[in-house]
């Protein structure tokens, strides 16, 4: 992996030139932001001056794959570049390269060196290393002031392009890694709290969490920051049948605003804020410094796992399938039980079910008997089948959830399922599920769904999911799971295939939105072009959530697709430039 250095003036410039490539310096257009080769784009002094006021932490952008590229290929970095390209860590740790293969866009893929073009394309010029709040408005106002586009990234998990900004300055957020353990008290909640830096995810939360004596809800992929998309998307845990979405988690917000204020958002303070932070979007209202939310005791949590192999008769599979989804109704009804399954047209795992505070690995198994019962009368046997207690929270996400394999190399779509689709019409959820999982031509070789189980109803997880009280979309207070559908791409997979992935997805997407009236998307797992994306990811928040991003963005600053205002505010070019609508 590449090593991150801070910038001195010649690296500055050398970064100018990645960032402009050969383009001849223009005026910028009227009503656009100024992009690299504008005569108006900040010059190397401007961002010498920045980075002094920031105290050397400006970041020039550099494409992963630059060292596969002439002049200055190393055929050993290189080598070792597209060894780890499809993993995770690579983009993780890095101030401007995200994950989707989509917004890499090939731009500078190290396998089209060493003498093809690399450029930045989608990426940010630059990135602020940002380690406090100073360092936000810094960059807030520099943006501003030179009428630039500003984006933020953690840790680049972003299907939807929202932490990736051609010509952009990246707020990079990964380095604010609070974690602090105490007792909040307000007048709505009084108990264990955490306050979590922006830049926290699972692998720094979870051990922390143990040794406090807590749990915390978090992502099932657990290099998911935790407070930026996965909590302002909503986000969904193996601990949600339990407690409810991370949206559902947030006491107050530290943040701060599009106009360089930093305040706190919360039920007292900057509410409207508070309310459409917690479900209504990442990164478009406010820059989040750190949030605080609530902390449970931990204890011990029975965990479960199943593999079923379809043996060549698709009837009988299917049936199969069919009974899986129609027992996850047996199974909603039982508090704290979650499921976290993979169906292919091979196979069905049962990757993790966790029940957590129970001693007794019954409590976790009996509930799946009925189902194992209707396998047998259908001739069809267990090819894995395991459970057992862990003693905390955090051994059990180290026995199930950690080792489901995540890779870079992919594009998703998803659909929420309302539970009166399983319970009336099963068999066309189930026809459209094969459509997706039985694919087969060249450029798309399989497809596999992925489905999480919740039950986020008020009765279960308490007033936190009352109607109104947060920007969490209503329809997932009625799904019986959420699904998402992937599809893999080769590591040098041209970009003509994944334009025809993302189109492929965005089908299938359509197919289900027919099947599951009253559903909706998590947004978090979908696709940037979605034609119906205000209803799918917003619903009937949206127009609430659009009176908050003018209040609190007045000048729309903070900009990203599919996200609320984005379609009347700015439009990307070809090129990534912004250009008003």
């Amino acid at each position: 992996m590449m090593r991150i250095t801070l910038l001195s003036t010649l690296s500055l410039l050398a970064a100018n030139a990645v960032g402009a490539g050969a383009q001849s310096q223009i005026h910028t257009p009227p009503g656009c932001r100024a992009f690299p080769g504008d005569i108006e784009w900040p010059t190397a002094l401007a961002w010498k001056a920045l980075n002094l006021t920031v105290g050397g932490k400006l970041i020039a952008g550099v494409p992963l794959g630059r060292p596969c590229f002439s002049p200055g290929a190393s055929q050993a970095k290189c080598t070792a570049i597209k060894e780890h390209f499809t993993e995770l860590e690579p983009f993780t740790e890095d101030p401007i390269n995200v994950m989707s293969p989509y917004w890499q866009n090939n731009s500078c893929s190290p396998f089209l060196g060493p003498t093809g073009t690399c450029s930045l394309g989608n990426l940010a010029s630059y990135a602020i290393k940002v380690t406090s709040a100073a360092d936000v408005i810094a960059g807030i106002v520099f943006a501003t002031a030179k009428n630039i586009r500003l984006t933020i990234k953690n840790t680049g998990h972003d299907f939807q392009g929202r932490s990736a900004g051609a010509g952009s300055l990246a707020l990079w957020t990964h380095h604010l890694q609070e974690i602090t353990f105490f007792n909040f008290s307000s007048t709505g909640y009084s108990g264990p709290a955490v306050r979590l830096g922006a830049g926290v995810d699972g692998t720094d939360l979870l051990p922390a969490a143990k040794a406090a004596g807590y749990r915390v809800v978090g992502g099932s992929c657990p290099t998911v920051g935790v407070t930026g998309g996965f909590t302002q998307g909503g986000g969904h845990s193996p601990l949600s049948a339990k407690y409810g979405l991370g949206a559902d988690q947030v006491l107050e917000y530290d943040v701060v605003t599009a106009l360089g204020i930093r305040t706190t958002a919360s039920p007292t303070k900057n509410p409207s804020l508070f309310w459409a932070l917690r479900g209504g979007g990442a990164g478009n209202y406010a820059v989040v410094i750190s949030m605080t939310v609530r902390a449970y005791p931990d204890g011990p949590s029975a965990g479960a796992g199943f593999l079923i192999l379809n043996d060549g008769d698709d009837t009988k599979y299917w049936k199969a399938m069919s009974a899986w989804v129609k027992h996850l109704l047996v199974l909603d009804k039982i508090p704290g039980y979650m499921t976290g399954f993979t169906m292919g047209r091979d196979f069905l795992s049962l990757a993790f079910a966790l029940l957590p505070d129970t001693t007794s690995v019954t409590d976790i198994t009996a509930p799946l008997q009925p189902f194992f019962d209707e396998l047998a009368t259908l001739n069809v046997t267990l090819a894995q089948n395991s459970a057992f207690i862990s003693p905390s929270y955090a051994d059990w996400y180290a026995s199930w959830a950690f080792p489901v394999a995540y890779s870079t190399n992919n594009a998703v779509g998803g659909r929420l399922v309302p539970r009166t689709v399983v319970q009336n019409n099963l068999p066309g959820l189930i026809n459209v599920f094969r459509d997706i999982v039985e694919v087969s031509t060249p450029e798309i070789e399989f497809s596999v769904i992925n489905g999480i189980t919740v039950n986020l109803t008020t009765k279960r997880i308490g007033n936190t999911a009352n109607p109104g009280t947060s920007a969490v979309l209503p329809a997932w207070r009625e799904a019986l799971f959420t699904l998402n559908f992937g599809i893999p791409f080769a590591a040098d997979a041209p970009v003509s295939t994944l334009k025809l992935g993302q189109a492929w997805i965005n089908e299938k997407q359509s197919k289900l939105r027919a099947v599951t009236p009253g559903g909706g998307t998590y947004m978090n797992e979908a696709t940037f072009d979605n034609p119906n994306w205000k209803q799918d990811y917003f619903g009937p928040n949206y127009n609430a959530l659009l009176a908050v991003k003018k209040t609190y963005d007045p000048f729309g600053l903070l900009w990203a697709h599919s996200a609320v205002g984005s379609d009347v505010s700015w439009k990307p070019r070809v090129d990534g430039r912004l250009c008003k609508v």
